[in-house]
């Protein structure tokens, strides 16, 4: 029963997994994480379940439990095939009431999955109290364990291929708990899931195939006359699928002059999870078909800079190297994330591309931005940014909740220690109306510039805008009168408009691509001038993102949505960043749901037959539940950096912080024998130590680790594990010491302090971005901190 508890709680981390990355391909990732919250509410109704029919399922413990861990199968690819058929498109949620209902019918479907598994934990807890510590031991160690094997499994099979691992796991654990029963149909039952594990693992692939929504990227560029996908690439970084048009060629040339004098050559498009595009360029040895290159406003530094050495931070399909080699780069290095990216630009199309990442000049590095920056000792003359994010999907905000560390204050001052002396850090943006991404970025350049001790950054900045695109340069050492007249010629031969340079007249600010003020020149002579009352009165944040507070991409005001709002039937409905109103949404939706079907039944009860302190000790589970997700999430993405790569950051923060926390919920049974005795109460020693070993590190320690970013990646990911550990195991504690407590005291509370506390785990995930948006990761940790040493107030004492 032990084994089959792991292997339902590792399918069930494992779902919730791959759904995040199957909803992120066919709808948006903030879409993704508002279902999946309100999905894993069958958790907290799983309690419910259990307290409603605990004795009828614990005398047939081994065929529920067998039951539902199959049903957990079925239902988890059913509902998954289910879910694409229902015409959800959360981008038509503000003047479509009807979207609300289809995705009503999202919440629903995906609930049901995370009940099932969830009702197969909860039964085991509750009918084994007594053993509750190894059991959450095995409950935590096959979650650690299936976080860490879904991620592996990605890289071998499309994601939708992973729904049948998790089917066949859950399968498999619904054979072992017939093992032990009593029935010889229940043991019959379970030789024929074993069947059925076969039965899933040849499901054809036809039936699971992704439906994208109709506004994503790829799916626009198939609807073209006679567009074709030449292949799809898949691994846990993303879904590549790359798509030709002979009749209607792509053109992928962010911010191409008018006056160029003839466009790209053929493109193929490559979409990431349907929709951030880049393009690998057709190169046949012809110079003049690369002409159009030099009409873009990334051209700028190599009329700035005499044969620089270039580092282009995110290669894609490669039109930043191919950009730095037809105008004189004497040497490139080109970092990319994705080795599916550079084993198609080296292998598949590396001749369509003219072998352009192994020509005698480029070197390809596989590795995340700023580990590698971080990591290297070189200096460069020039740093560009790559542009790979769409530009529909930019301007409809559906990136306002993600972490971006490309974009902080503390990346730009890396990128800038990393530049040559007249070196020049360059990035360019999607063009925004109103300015939102290029005043973000100036001000982001500004502080860097502050903080390296630069008095006058005014010298050192420099932005030109085109008719969709906007570019800043940083200049180390400031830009001189000769750069400014070069600047000035290069945008009156391409119809480009200087935003900003030192000394520059506002007159010459609008006069190519008009607009009716010159608001990006205002903006940003405001921010070089009155920063803080302009960032104050603006009607978008722009305040500058941090390595604690790493959204860029959010803009949102409170004050500025019922104007946004006001004008949504003449456009302002594309201002508004849905992201982070979803959000809210989400968790106001979490919080009412979780009150009629946790809340409701359990004060219902207290009041019938439960006694007095229900609310007391249903309050200790779920603010533990609240804890451990507030730190774990935090030192997840505080450990990214170090790691260099998020997969590997998610995986190995995930599966530590759940194993640990098992091995420390095995530990705590020693503390049973010290229930009722005069010592000190454990939970108080516990989460005294948590508070302390959190705060420590989150103030101190993680701060030291970048010191360490050169080891080699096994090392890294050893002395993660060896920082995660003895948080993690003290973190694994005060669950089961208070599910035994419970157990001794008020048994028919466990089901409901099992349901308290995964109704926590849902509201918990929404409510730690918002707080990590407003008040960051440090913040986040000491919160939960706080909350681990409330909740041991919370809980009764022991009886003498």
């Amino acid at each position: 029963m032990l084994a089959a508890v792991a292997l339902v709680s590792g399918s069930a981390i494992a779902y919730e997994i791959l759904l995040m990355r199957l909803l992120s391909i066919v709808q948006w990732h903030h879409f993704a994480y508002m279902i999946i919250s309100l999905a894993l509410l069958g958790y907290g109704v799983s309690g419910t379940f259990i307290a409603l029919f605990k004795s009828r399922l614990q005398r047939a413990l081994h065929g529920s439990f067998a039951a539902s861990a199959a049903l957990f199968a079925i239902s988890a690819v059913v509902c998954f095939v289910l879910a694409q058929r229902i015409p959800f498109n959360g981008l038509e949620l503000v003047w479509n009431p009807y979207q609300l209902v289809y995705l009503s019918a999202l919440y629903l479907l995906f609930l049901v999955p995370f009940l099932f598994a969830a009702t197969c934990v909860g039964l085991a807890l509750t009918t084994f109290a007594w053993a509750a510590g190894r059991v959450y031991l095995f409950d935590l160690l096959g979650a650690g364990c299936g976080a860490m094997a879904i991620v592996a499994v990605l890289f071998v099979v499309a994601p939708q291929g992973g729904l049948k691992f998790v089917a066949a796991v859950a399968m498999v654990a619904a054979s072992l708990a017939c093992v032990g029963a009593e029935s010889a149909r229940v043991r019959f039952a379970g030789s024929l899931t074993g069947t059925a594990v076969l039965l899933l693992l040849v499901i054809p692939m036809d039936w699971l195939v992704l439906r994208l929504s109709p506004y994503k990227g790829l799916s626009q560029a198939l609807a073209a006359v006679d567009a074709r996908p030449l292949g799809e690439y898949s691994n846990p970084l993303g879904l590549l699928t790359v798509v030709d048009n002979p009749t209607i060629p792509f053109r992928y040339a962010p911010g191409l002059s008018f006056n160029a004098p003839r466009g790209p050559p053929r493109q193929l498009a490559v979409f990431t999870d349907g929709d951030a595009v880049s393009a690998i360029t057709h190169i046949d040895g012809s110079l003049d078909s690369l002409t159009y290159l030099d009409y873009t406003p990334g051209a700028l530094p190599y009329h700035l800079l005499d044969a620089p050495r270039v580092l282009v931070l995110g290669a894609g399909g490669g039109h930043e190297v191919l950009l730095a080699r037809h105008l004189g780069a004497s040497w490139i290095d080109a970092v990319e994330l994705n080795p599916l990216m550079v084993r198609l630009l080296i292998d598949d199309l590396g001749a369509f591309a003219g072998n352009l990442f192994t020509t005698h000049n480029v070197a390809v590095h596989v590795s995340e931005a700023r580990a590698f920056v971080a990591d290297s000792r070189a200096r460069f003359d020039l740093i560009k940014l790559a542009l790979l994010d769409s530009a529909a999907a930019s301007g409809a905000g559906v990136h306002a909740l993600s972490e971006s560390y490309l974009y902080t204050v503390e990346a730009f001052a890396s990128y800038l220690q990393h530049l040559s002396p007249g070196g020049i850090l360059a990035i360019t943006r999607w063009l925004k109306l109103p300015p939102r991404d290029s005043l973000k970025l100036m001000a982001t350049a500004i502080e860097a510039l502050r903080r390296a001790g630069v008095a006058d950054p005014s010298r050192h900045l420099a932005m030109v805008r085109s008719w969709n695109t906007v570019t800043l340069l940083v200049r180390n050492g400031g830009f001189s009168s000769a750069d400014i007249e070069r600047l000035r010629e290069f945008c009156r031969a391409r119809s480009f408009d200087a935003v900003y340079y030192h000394g520059m007249p506002a007159s010459e600010a609008n006069r190519f691509n008009l607009l009716s003020e010159p608001y990006f020149h205002m903006g940003a002579t405001r921010l070089l001038t009155d920063a803080a009352a302009f960032t104050a009165q603006y009607k978008f944040h722009l305040t500058p993102a941090t390595d604690d507070q790493p959204y860029f991409y959010h803009f949102f005001k409170w004050r500025t949505l019922p104007e946004l709002y006001a004008l949504r039937a003449q456009g302002g409905a594309g201002l508004i960043e849905w992201g982070y109103l979803l959000l809210i949404a989400t968790l106001l939706q979490a919080g009412v749901a979780g009150g009629v079907l946790i809340l409701l039944p359990l004060w219902l009860q207290g009041r019938s037959r439960s006694g007095s302190g229900g609310l007391r000790t249903g309050s200790y589970f779920f603010v533990l539940g609240l804890a451990f997700l507030f730190i774990e999430i935090a030192f997840i993405q505080k450990l990214i950096l170090f790691l260099g790569n998020p997969v590997y950051a998610v995986a190995v923060v995930l599966s530590g912080f759940l194993v640990f926390a098992g091995l420390g919920s095995g530990f705590s049974t020693r503390f049973d024998k010290l229930e009722g005795t005069r010592r000190a109460d454990p939970i108080h020693v516990v989460t005294a130590i948590i508070a302390v070993i959190a705060t420590g590190y989150v103030l101190l320690l993680l701060d030291l680790l970048p010191l360490a970013i050169g080891l080699a990646e096994p090392l890294k990911v050893l002395l993660a594990l060896l920082v995660i550990a003895p948080l993690a195991f003290c973190m694994g504690m005060p669950f089961p010491i208070g599910l035994h407590r419970v157990s001794v005291r008020r048994p028919d509370f466990l089901p409901w302090a099992w349901g308290l506390n995964g109704f926590a785990s849902v509201l918990s995930a929404a409510l730690a971005t918002l707080l990590a948006i407003q008040f960051g990761f440090t913040a986040l940790v000491l919160c939960g901190s706080a909350l681990y040493l409330g909740a041991a107030w919370l809980l009764p004492a022991p009886a003498r």
